[in-house]
């Protein structure tokens, strides 16, 4: 087991990856950096990125920062969830080289900034008419970090699906030379979907949450019959339970991420997202419909 080094400052990070760059160089080698951007409060589904990282390249480095960026007005980042030395020690059993755990100040050292990347209008959709501005949020901090780091890989979850496909399609549209990996959603036992936030899920909640992933299941069964069947499959098991709050239940083409008309055939994606108590949780699956 390799303890990590933790590292706050860009500076530092820059020195420590370049010295490993010179010493693979140095033999004639090739040191491929792989990153594993999280906002900490690490879990099963975090450790599986990270083991994915490590099979696409040498040297992974783990970014810890709750990004002030992507959250709104009344949303929880002063609550969210920081767990730093549990996550070290997560992170040391995985045998990650850097976790990068720079400060608010030392990613925005001038409190506001007035350049950032806009997801555009697959931005405002979703996640995005919930929380506006959010992925505008997650997509600077992203290409900051891409920026920092300089990555040939970096390691998404699928559960946040929606800023799986705009990461990737801002790495095509602005040309940034690295890979982005997408791990499928790990799993509870009973098909809810990993997160950080199920920690504020009492033991009714915790059972309600479970109709988000059943009703997915649901549709997948559908599917066969079309957009309209599998949506009822879906809102049957979840409107069935009372503590879930609906926020959103869409079928979205894969390459577009916009919703598919009533007579769409072919690959697809649901999403979903809905309150248990005041917890808002999101989930998606792969379709195949018709």
């Amino acid at each position: 087991m390799t303890t990590p080094e933790m590292i706050s400052s860009i500076a530092e990070l820059h020195d420590r990856l370049g010295q490993a760059r010179d010493r693979a160089a140095l033999t004639g080698g090739d040191t491929r950096i792989v990153l594993v951007p999280t906002m900490g409060a690490l879990h099963a589904g975090h450790l599986a990125l990270v083991r994915r990282a490590h099979t696409l390249g040498d040297i992974v480095v783990v970014s810890i920062f709750v990004n002030p960026l992507q959250f709104g007005v009344g949303e929880d980042l002063d609550s969210y969830p920081r767990t730093l030395e549990a996550d070290l020690a997560a992170l040391a059993a995985e045998n990650v080289a850097f976790v990068f755990v720079p400060s608010a100040r030392e990613m925005y050292p001038g409190g506001a900034i007035d350049t950032r990347v806009t997801a555009g209008p697959v931005g405002s959709l979703y996640e995005g008419a919930a929380r506006p501005g959010h992925f505008d949020g997650m997509l600077t901090v992203v290409a900051k970090l891409l920026g920092i780091v300089t990555p040939d890989a970096a390691v998404f979850g699928q559960k946040d699906g929606q800023q799986a496909f705009l990461v990737q399609r801002m790495v095509a549209d602005l040309n940034v030379r690295t890979t982005i990996e997408v791990v499928d959603t790990v799993r509870e036992p009973s098909g809810l979907a990993l997160s950080s936030r199920n920690r504020y899920l009492d033991d009714a909640q915790h059972t309600a949450a479970q109709a988000l992933s059943a009703g997915l299941s649901a549709a997948v069964a559908a599917a066969p019959a079309g957009p309209g069947a599998a949506l009822a499959a879906a809102h049957a098991r979840i409107d069935a339970q009372p503590l879930v709050k609906l926020d959103y239940l869409v079928i979205v083409h894969p390459k577009t991420f916009l919703a598919v008309p009533g007579d769409y055939r072919g690959p697809a994606r649901m999403l979903v997202a809905a309150r248990v108590g005041t917890t808002r949780l999101i989930d998606n699956v792969s379709i195949s419909v018709g």
